[in-house]
């Protein structure tokens, strides 16, 4: 293999980072994530075109904005560098299935890739997220009585050519859901050899015709924030066991 011209680093006063973190993949989460920090006293730092925030007590760090596989893989990256090994992903996702409405939580298991990012990082297999951290993923959110619908999911870089061939083969398949980032997030966590797994929130539901977006509701931004707020007391529970 060709030798790999610039390497991920961590620089001269970055941050050290915890093992155990979260990458916010939307603007609003970062956002709603950026006012329960700054309440808690979190120091925030430096992360190219996004956001680093970092607690102590427990040692965590949350991150994001990152929308699209090649600035999600940067952040992943840079994040990797510093520091992080157990990482949580929180996105949207559209519901190729009747069974999954819009507010509902899925935890990918594998993903099929229709981004260019995940090829640049070869590993043997298909890569997935870690089983160990959607336990403790399901784990909390059943102690919550919220449910976690597992299973594969389809990742995109073209968000306006989502055809509906694609939606009914993969929903027929029994893909759950399309995004933009998890199958290169989990593609360079095998390759990094760290530990990443996602809760996707159905925001639209690509199998009905027409389309229903839904991300524009207030109960879904209700729903959201609240994703995001269990997110931070769930990955402060398992950095602090």
């Amino acid at each position: 293999m060709s030798e790999v011209v610039v390497q991920p680093c961590r620089s001269k006063n970055e941050p050290q980072l915890p093992a155990w973190g979260i990458l916010l993949v939307n603007p609003s989460e970062a956002c709603q994530a950026a006012r329960i920090s700054g309440q808690e006293g979190w120091t925030r730092h430096f992360l190219f075109h996004s956001n680093l925030h970092l607690a102590q007590s427990p040692p965590m760090f949350w991150a994001g904005p990152a929308v699209g596989a090649p600035m999600a893989v940067i952040c992943l990256e840079k994040l990797i560098a510093l520091g992080a090994n157990r990482i949580i992903v929180c996105g949207w996702c559209g519901s190729l299935s009747p069974d999954l409405g819009v507010g509902e939580l899925v935890l990918p298991t594998w993903a099929i890739s229709e981004e260019g990012t995940s090829g640049h990082y070869p590993v043997a297999g298909r890569s997935e997220s870690s089983p160990r951290l959607r336990k403790g993923l399901k784990d909390f959110f059943l102690g919550a009585g919220k449910e976690l619908k597992e299973g594969p999911i389809w990742t995109t870089d073209a968000l306006y050519r989502e055809t509906r061939e694609k939606v009914v083969r993969y929903g027929q398949k029994g893909v759950l859901a399309v995004d933009m980032e998890c199958s290169a997030l989990m593609q360079v966590a095998a390759f990094r050899q760290v530990e990443l797994a996602a809760v996707m929130m159905v925001s639209d539901l690509l199998w009905q015709d027409p389309w229903l977006p839904a991300f524009q509701s207030k109960e879904f931004r209700t729903r959201s924030r609240g994703l995001v707020a269990d997110l931070l007391r769930c990955v402060g529970a398992l950095a602090a066991a």
